[in-house]
């Protein structure tokens, strides 16, 4: 690397509109360690605001409609939320 480099800016151009809110799901989803209960999921992270397609919404509330008490991958878990909240751009505030 050059002395240049700190000049150039970030390498992906971020965006001037307002955040978003909530955290994605993708970044809760890596706080956690597998294999894990539904239970233990919600004592840690139930009250974290995710990002969903409809706006932001509570983790607890998410977990309410999935069936699934054990989650033993990442993706299991992932998978699980995303059947209940579906997939897509996240609104903005603009």
């Amino acid at each position: 690397m050059s002395d240049n480099d700190e000049d150039e800016g970030p390498a992906v151009p971020l965006g001037d509109g307002a955040p978003v809110e909530g955290a994605p799901l993708s970044r809760v989803a890596s706080r956690l360690h597998y294999a894990i209960e539904k239970s233990e999921i919600l004592r840690r992270e139930g009250e974290t605001t995710i990002r969903t397609p409809d706006g932001p919404r509570e983790l607890a509330e998410v977990l309410e409609d999935v069936d699934t008490v054990y989650f033993d991958t990442r993706q299991t878990f992932e998978t699980a939320v995303r059947d209940v909240i579906g997939t897509g751009p996240t609104p903005t505030n603009e």
